[in-house]
């Protein structure tokens, strides 16, 4: 236990059990998912160890390693429930799990570059199997993984809570029931979920990237945790171009994470960032990644954004970025994956290298498919404030500000709109 905290007040000790479950969760989880072999029962062991954790940490001060302790306790308290169910003294047996409870000092120690990083692996392949629906697999991924709630995965989805908690329940039952295995599939069957698990990765690094609610803009743990289930993914399949692709992606985007909010926590877009603050060594070896993946001469999505984020990364100012390069490679991006999303990167990037009404008209046919999508209004209001035209930016900026989430982006949008309106 830390000295220190012995006597923190419950605020304190609140908020360090809040920054542990989000750091630890995705590790904590996976290891009680493989030894309960139950997603429902891991869940609700970890959520007993929690609320168990808010008064022991009080009373007797934070752990040195609490990970470790939510681990134990977590374990002992999903014996507990199998005990108390109908057929506990079965399936402890066939578990093979310890018949008496460890010692509180007993805390098995989960370290961040342990094995357990593969349990983490492990359980995202089985989240990934094809028996269940790309959806649920990408749902229950963020759910076991980066520990999103079912209304934070519901929002992404654009479904109501109660579905997505519905989703999330059918997708641990098939896996129960047909008893999928926990484990990293054989070679032969690797490609099917590949996929699959560099798109959840990706989601996972997206959330901490931009949250999708909340006030704050950047969650370093959960991007953090992201690249390194992309590097120890890339250990497991290394001749995979677009596993290097997505690595270098990630590694890209991560090394402007110190600029992107300023001293007050406002958000600094791109053109505005202090480019001496980026991390260039981790830019370098992105940039140098993703060169080798392409050079295997299969190009695909994360490679072609690697090459985009690297084109952003290695240029020295803002006047100096490739925008006709960066709008070629969208383009090439585009009729990979042909949606609004991308679409209306390659309209910025278009808007850049020759004006902004060729930007505009590019907006212009995403309404339709993004008319509820904030950044495609708060795009066209940037756009149409370099265009000269004050008034239809506010119009824009005020129909971002109807669905924007993030309250740091919200901020952002309030203080675009004022510059607007005084334009």
């Amino acid at each position: 236990m830390t000295g220190p905290d012995a006597g923190a007040p419950d605020r304190a000790v609140a908020d360090r059990l809040a920054e542990v479950v989000r750091d630890e969760h995705g590790r904590v989880l996976s290891v009680l998912i493989r030894e309960l072999r139950d997603f429902d029962l891991a869940e609700d062991a970890l959520a007993d160890a929690v609320a168990e954790a808010l008064p022991a940490w009080t009373r007797d001060g934070i752990p040195d390693r609490p990970g470790g302790w939510l681990l134990t306790v977590a374990r002992r308290r999903g014996i507990d429930r199998m005990r108390r169910a109908d057929a506990a003294r079965r399936a402890v047996a066939k578990l093979d799990l310890p018949g008496v409870e460890p010692a509180a000092e007993d805390v098995i120690v989960v370290e961040p570059e342990s094995a357990v990083v593969d349990e983490r692996l492990r359980l995202m392949f089985t989240c990934c199997h094809p028996a269940l629906s790309v959806e649920a697999q990408i749902a229950l991924t963020l759910r076991t993984i980066a520990g999103l709630t079912a209304g934070e995965i519901a929002r992404a989805f654009l479904v109501s809570e109660a579905a997505m908690e519905r989703r999330l329940g059918r997708a641990r039952a098939k896996i129960r029931d047909a008893n999928i295995p926990y484990r990293i599939p054989p070679d032969h069957q690797l490609p099917d979920r590949l996929g699959a698990v560099l798109h959840v990765i990706e989601l996972v690094f997206n959330e901490g990237y931009l949250p999708a609610i909340g006030d704050a803009l950047v969650h370093d743990a959960l991007c953090e945790e992201a690249i390194r289930l992309a590097r120890v993914l890339l250990e497991l399949v290394p001749d995979e171009a677009e596993a290097m692709g997505l690595l270098a992606l990630l590694e890209v985007q991560h090394a402007r994470r110190r600029t992107r909010v300023d001293a007050t926590g406002a958000l600094v877009t791109l053109e505005h960032q202090d480019r001496a603050r980026w991390d260039h060594a981790a830019i370098a070896a992105g940039a140098t990644t993703v060169e080798t993946a392409l050079r295997r001469g299969t190009p695909g999505r994360y490679q072609l954004q690697a090459a985009i984020a690297a084109l952003h990364g290695t240029a020295a100012t803002w006047g100096d970025t490739d925008w006709p390069q960066i709008a070629a490679l969208y383009g090439e991006l585009l009729r990979l994956r042909p949606t609004p999303v991308v679409a209306l990167n390659r309209a910025v990037a278009v808007a850049m290298a020759q004006g902004p009404e060729a930007g505009l008209a590019l907006l212009a046919e995403l309404d339709d498919a993004l008319a509820g999508y904030h950044l495609l209004h708060a795009t066209r209001g940037e756009l149409s404030l370099r265009a000269g035209r004050a008034a239809d930016a506010v119009a824009a900026f005020d129909r971002a500000l109807e669905s924007v989430t993030n309250e740091t982006e919200r901020a952002h949008l309030v203080r675009r709109r004022a510059e607007a309106a005084n334009a």
